[in-house]
Order: C-alpha cells, then structure tokens, then sequence
C-alpha cells in the first residue's frame, strides 16, 4: 500500500500507516519492496486446527473401526493409533524450535498434504504393516503442519481469541462428526473413516497453501534472519518450559479419566442409554469454553486460570471415580472436558505474549497429543490393577505436579495482549 501510494505522489505518512493498519496485519511484512503482501486468512489456520486435531474428536471411532472393519485385534488396533499420536508428537517437537527459521506456508501445506498420502494409504491398505506406516506418514505430516499452524496463530493479532475459536470449530465438527460418519461407516465400510481423514486433510494443506495468513518473511520486522547467531536465540523465553509441561501434565490427566469415562457409568450400572445421553451432554457443553474464554479474556488473569485448572480436574475425577449415584456422575462428566478446553486456551494466550516468536505454541501438538498416547495406557493398567480408585488419586497426583508448574508462572509479565489491534487484522 505504501509503495502505490508514493508512485502516485502521496506524502502524508501517518494516512499510509492507518491504509496498512486496516487492510493488513501489523506482522504481515515482505521480502522484497516490490512484493506484494498476503491478505491476512485466520479461517485456513482454523481449518488446520481442525483437521490436525482430529484425534481429540474421532478417537474412539477410529479404533472401534480397525477392530471391527479391517480385523485388527484391539492390541494392534491401539497400536496404530499410539503409532499416529507417537510420530506426531516427535515431529511436533522437532519443528517446533526451528518455527522461527522455516519457510512456514511450505511446511504447514506440505505437513498436511504429507498427511492426505499417509490417510489414503491407509484407506487401502490390508496387512498391518503397511497399515503402520501410513499411520506413521499421517502422523509425521500432521505434527509438521499443526505445530506450523499453531505458531502462526500465536502470532496472530489476538492468539488468544483465535485459538479460543478454532476450538470453538473443532467442537462444532464434532457435534457433525458423530452425526453423519458413524452411518457413513456403517453403509460403506470402514474406507470412509480414512476417506474422511483424507478430505480434512486435503482442505486443510489448499486452504494453508492458498490463504497463508501472512507472506513468507525471515523475521517480523522484515530484516533478514540470522540464522545460527548464537544457542541464546533457541531458548525459549523464561518460564515458557513450566507452561508447557503444565499443560503437558493436565493433558494425560485429561485422556485418563475421559478414556474410561463411558465404561465408568457402564460398571456403575446406570445403563447405555443415560450413559450415552451424558456423551452427547458432553459434547454439546464443549462448545461453551471456547467462548467464555475468549469473552472473559480481559477479566481473568490467565495465571490464575492455570491454577484453577489442575484444581478443578482433580475435584472433578475424584468425584468421578468415586461417586455412585447418577447426578453426580452426570455433573462431573459434562464439566470435565470443560476444564480443560478453558484452561488450556488461557495458557495459549498466555505462552503467545510470553514468547513472541511462535515457538512455544508450536509445541501445541506434541503437548496435547503427549496427553493422549500416555492418558489411556496409564488409566488402563491403573484400573486393571487396582480399580477406579485409582485412578481418581492418580489424578490428584498429576494434578499437583500440574500445579507446581504453573504456579512458577506467578512472577511474570508477559506482553499485554494487543486489544487495540484493528479490527479487520483479526478478521476471518
């Protein structure tokens, strides 16, 4: 905008500045003076968040799916699915340090076109070995260009508000999820759960590839990067490891419980009926986190938030674990994905202002999908071995160990959020 306006002979520098504000985000810069800048697109980051986080939502089917339709034996068909969650968490944390020096639209398209390869072999694979390598390729792909993704929402205008969204998207896809691919897998086979995988992960790599949010710059202030300038330029910001591994240790607790939650109120005979009515209560509660978060985004501190989260997951599993009557089995259940979705969205926001570059929420895949390989593995020998129980004390554990993590997050200041971005920066 700048360069037109001075071909055409306009001087006046301060009407140039508020042109660039309103029409392009103030990180939005270009590699050469006469490129031109990418309109800023926060609905291909949604799309990946969705598509990359598809675990979160299709689990359960998806291995109810290799046991029943491609006749794998429940040990193999978890196998496959720690395979995906393994890779991805690897990959994520590999890119993740190395966010700031990537050609990032590249990696985030390619991470999830690499994804459509893994899915679609999947589809039409038949022995388990190759079985597990498309779960393998679909997990490196997803790890790439989630983590990719993630970082360049944490250095949007309002990370906060935009994570608080795309979790608002993924809920909303999973209130669709369980409407129409359950009956698609019934009339067609088993290829559908993979042809649908295949579909989210093709619009997700056009939709990153076409509408990057921002052009492919070194560094935000458009200077060249230099690379390799020192090991202090690859540390995180102070603090930003206990964030992480709080939220690392609220995420296990979370597949703990939430992986046996239904054949909690099978065992306590409160019958398939209400038990599946509390599923559906749950995923309808969901979509309220997203947004309370990010309209209560100025009034809560986020450090406070993160202690309350550990708290509140703790109170909730005992009563979980522990109770016998229906009510509260009911109450805790609706509320214990809540607690996590709203605390975690905080801590996005949060690690965004503590570490500027991106790089801290770009572990965001490895954090959340660390939590759901080693949730279920732990809550199951616990419950084979000593019941429900414990469980509920293996999550006030990990609770506390959640806690002290964040509790180190009291003596700092990150950067105030950017409330007073303008409003088409943050537009959809």
């Amino acid at each position: 905008m700048r360069g037109i306006a001075k071909q055409a002979g306009w001087t006046n520098v301060k009407a140039l500045d508020c042109c660039d504000a309103l029409f392009f985000a103030p990180d939005q810069t270009t590699l050469e003076t006469d490129m031109p800048v990418r309109r800023r697109s926060n609905g291909s980051l949604m799309v990946a968040h969705v598509a990359g986080l598809i675990d979160m939502v299709a689990l359960p089917v998806w291995i109810n799916t290799l046991i029943e339709y491609f006749h794998f034996d429940p040990q193999r068909a978890g196998a496959l699915a720690t395979t995906y969650l393994a890779c991805a968490v690897v990959c994520s944390a590999c890119v993740a340090p190395l966010f700031s020096h990537l050609p990032r639209r590249i990696m985030a398209a390619g991470g999830f076109a690499v994804a459509v390869c893994g899915f679609w072999l999947a589809a039409h694979a038949v022995a388990f070995g190759a079985m597990f390598a498309a779960h393998a390729a679909a997990g490196v792909g997803v790890g790439c260009g989630l983590s990719v993704a993630h970082g360049e929402i944490g250095k949007a205008g309002n990370p906060h508000r935009l994570f608080a969204m795309s979790h608002l998207a993924l809920g909303l896809f999973g209130v669709a999820y369980f409407a129409v691919v359950p009956s698609l897998i019934a009339h067609h086979g088993g290829v559908m759960l993979f042809f649908v995988f295949v579909a989210l992960a093709l619009a997700a790599a056009l939709a990153l590839a076409i509408a990057w949010p921002v052009a492919d710059a070194p560094d935000d202030a458009g200077h060249p990067d230099t690379r390799g300038t020192g090991r202090r330029k690859m540390r995180l910001e102070r603090g930003c490891w206990s964030a992480i591994l709080g939220i690392v240790f609220m995420m296990i607790n979370q597949a703990m419980v939430y992986s046996f939650l239904q054949h909690l109120g099978l065992v306590r005979g409160f019958g398939d009926a209400r038990v599946n009515g509390v599923l559906v209560a749950v995923g309808l509660v969901n979509l309220l986190p997203p947004v309370l978060a990010a309209v209560l985004e100025r009034r809560l501190d986020a450090r406070n938030v993160a202690l309350c989260g550990p708290v509140a997951q703790a109170v909730l599993a005992l009563v979980l674990t522990s109770t016998t009557g229906f009510a509260a089995y009911a109450f805790a259940a609706s509320l214990w994905v809540f607690a996590t979705i709203f605390t975690h969205t905080f801590l996005f926001g949060f690690l965004a202002r503590l570490d500027t570059t991106g790089r801290a929420v770009a572990y965001t895949p490895a954090m959340l999908m660390a939590g759901s390989a080693i949730g279920p593995l732990l809550g199951g020998a616990l419950l084979q071995r000593s019941g429900f129980g414990a469980i509920g004390i293996a999550a006030v554990m990990i609770g506390l160990i959640s806690f002290s993590f964040f509790s180190r997050l009291r003596s700092l200041e990150p950067v105030q959020p950017r409330f007073d971005v303008p409003s088409g920066v943050d537009s959809l």
